[in-house]
């Protein structure tokens, strides 16, 4: 199937995609903090050995998850810093 072109349809999904990678880092520490808060079912099964390890479970895997999202934030607050630095 060929492409279809409608004018600005790329830069609208580019700016979604850009949202949506900057939602993630706070989507998954707020359900970190509801995990830990609540403790809820998942969590109980999920950490089946209790005592086992710090890093088993829901808290922090989403913790983990992010870190590893933190990505675009980064990038979003060093091209702030560089930008303010040019005026």
């Amino acid at each position: 199937m060929g492409e279809v072109h409608m004018g600005g349809g790329h830069a609208v999904a580019a700016g979604a995609a850009d949202w949506l990678s900057l939602a993630a880092a706070p989507t998954f520490a707020i359900m970190a903090a509801l995990t830990g808060v609540s403790g809820g079912p998942a969590e109980m099964f999920c950490s089946g050995a209790h005592g086992e390890s710090p890093l088993s479970g829901m808290v922090p895997m989403y913790l983990l998850m992010s870190a590893f999202h933190s990505a675009p934030w980064l990038k979003l607050i060093s091209g702030r810093r560089h930008g303010a630095g040019r005026r």
